[in-house]
């Protein structure tokens, strides 16, 4: 194991998972991620054994087929798996944020029926609250769902799905005025609906488009879809929770959890690029002597490892606080916004001490350096993070009278 980013106080059941998780990332990833990625191809047989490790089923209670694990426990998995390919890592967590949001907010026909197929990786999860128009700007959502007897009606087109393709259900955010009067706060008149669906691209159900895949700098092997809903029908009972208005809780409960997830891909991709900066300042000799050896490039390692030991740190925290059951938006907030920072400066200080190899479609590094752009607008922007942390700052420190 690595002298950096350590977890102190793991028990030897989270110790054991993270373990069988690094191996797989180190003999299943790592070996064939940069040529999947070049090719832009869906890494079946990584996602088939992640679901053989019980992957998607980390966080599902034990009671519906999965491991019951820790918020922090799961972080620690995305670390080390974006470590290896970070793409895989989000075929993981927008399957993960479904499965929380169903733990936390489903009813329990909602839970029974869809957590432990969840829990095998049968039902895969994605999530949809972005649309083309509208960015960060949640509030204004112009999807709408209209009720019709027992079902609701939805239309309106939705954007930025990752596994919009391969996901068999989707958690769709949209504007639903029923039962809300005119005037409503637009927090305050949104649902979450369950959509199940095929699997592939196209007409995957009446009423529901997938186009096709976006094409995208980095970030590639995973699809990233938009979602398009034409007189989709959508029965009542797949209103998560039952109870309509309640979507954008729900979701920024979910997103929360996702910052953590982004701030644990920040740190796994930092970690694995000061790993290969270390490793080729020992290898490539200039003026006689190993590049590790000249003073500038000990500087930038020192910066890229206590950026990597920060980040974690910080991740670790925001993980902890999540699973006492307190809020943590302040801290989730600042390990997204920190950890993507952080990771994009480390990956380019690996990228400059390989010099032109860097450049390279042959190095790693030029795959990383593809890939970290993602992490500082996923989740949120940078400007995002640091609007929630500045107002979350005001109300604990506000002055009194």
């Amino acid at each position: 194991m690595a002298r950096l980013a350590q977890t102190a106080g793991l028990t030897d059941i989270q110790q054991e998972i993270l373990s069988t998780v690094r191996n797989f990332v180190d003999k299943e990833i790592i070996p064939v991620a940069t040529e999947l990625e070049h090719r832009d191809e869906y890494p079946q047989d990584i996602v088939d054994g992640l679901k053989e490790l019980g992957l998607f089923g980390l966080m599902i209670p034990e009671e519906y087929g999965g491991l019951g694990e820790s918020l922090l426990t799961y972080a620690l998995c995305v670390e080390e798996i974006a470590r290896g390919w970070m793409s895989v890592s989000g075929i993981i967590n927008t399957h993960f944020i479904v499965a929380y949001m169903l733990k936390q907010h489903g009813t329990q026909e909602q839970r029974d029926h869809f957590l432990p197929r969840m829990a095998a990786g049968e039902v895969r999860g994605a999530f949809s609250m972005s649309e083309p128009g509208l960015g960060s700007d949640v509030s204004a959502i112009t999807s709408k769902a209209v009720k019709d007897g027992d079902e609701y009606v939805l239309n309106g087109q939705k954007m930025w799905l990752t596994n919009g393709g391969t996901s068999t259900l989707v958690a769709v955010l949209v504007r639903s005025d029923e039962g809300h009067p005119e005037g409503t706060a637009p927090h305050k008149s949104m649902t979450t609906f369950l959509i199940e669906k095929e699997p592939g691209f196209g007409e995957v159900r009446p009423g529901l488009t997938i186009p096709g895949k976006i094409d995208k700098m980095g970030y590639k092997g995973v699809d990233t879809t938009e979602l398009i809903m034409d007189g989709l029908r959508i029965p009542a009972n797949r209103v998560l929770g039952g109870e309509t208005g309640r979507g954008f809780y729900q979701m920024m409960d979910g997103v929360e959890v996702g910052r953590v997830n982004v701030a644990a891909r920040g740190c796994g991709v930092a970690q694995r690029a000061f790993e290969l900066g270390v490793s080729y300042a020992q290898q490539r000799h200039t003026f006689g002597k190993p590049i590790a050896h000249h003073q500038a490039i000990q500087f930038k390692l020192a910066e890229m490892a206590t950026k990597v030991e920060a980040a974690h740190a910080m991740m670790v925290n925001a993980a902890r606080k999540k699973d006492t059951g307190e809020r943590n938006d302040l801290e989730a907030g600042m390990a997204k916004y920190l950890a993507s920072e952080y990771c994009k400066e480390v990956v380019e200080d690996a990228f400059r001490i390989h010099g032109g190899y860097g450049f390279s479609k042959e190095y790693e590094i030029e795959r990383l350096y593809r890939e970290a752009p993602m992490l500082l607008i996923g989740e949120g922007t940078a400007e995002i993070q640091k609007m929630i942390i500045g107002r979350r700052l005001l109300e604990e420190y506000r002055v009194q009278g």
